[in-house]
């Protein structure tokens, strides 16, 4: 069965194959824009057979600097798209077993596209849901 570490390693890869975006398998103290953060959400246990399947939920917060807002909202749009060489959805499912980490994957939506702030500094965001399931 594969740990957080392992998973948040696997996704990180594989967000590393998109050109230009940072990726941080932890949770940075400085973000740098633009970058994908990875982070459990949630882990439903034994969802099949008493310890065949256990079902994980990651969150991919993706921020992008706002310097200029249109070229901010370009950038975060087409990390947002479902296809596409910056999408994050093909990037992540581009290996669906993480390198035979786990059993399967999907990133199942895009949620909040908003402004954010860390300290003195805003930008724009997006998260997205990623569901692994590891047997």
């Amino acid at each position: 069965m594969a740990t957080i570490s392992e998973i948040r390693s696997g996704l990180a890869t594989r967000l590393g194959t998109i050109s230009g975006l940072r990726t941080a398998a932890t949770v940075p103290d400085d973000p740098n824009p633009p970058q994908a953060i990875i982070f459990p959400q949630d882990v439903q246990y034994d969802t099949a057979m008493a310890r065949g399947l256990d079902t994980f939920n990651f969150t991919i917060l993706v921020i992008v600097g706002r310097i200029d807002e249109r070229s901010a909202q370009n950038l975060l749009d087409g990390y947002c798209t479902g296809t596409g060489s910056s999408s994050i959805k093909a990037a992540v499912e581009g290996d669906k077993t993480l390198g035979g980490v786990v059993k399967d994957l999907r990133v199942t939506q895009m949620r909040n596209y908003s402004g954010m702030t860390v300290g003195p500094n805003t930008y724009l965001s997006a998260e997205f849901t990623c569901v692994v399931y590891s047997d």
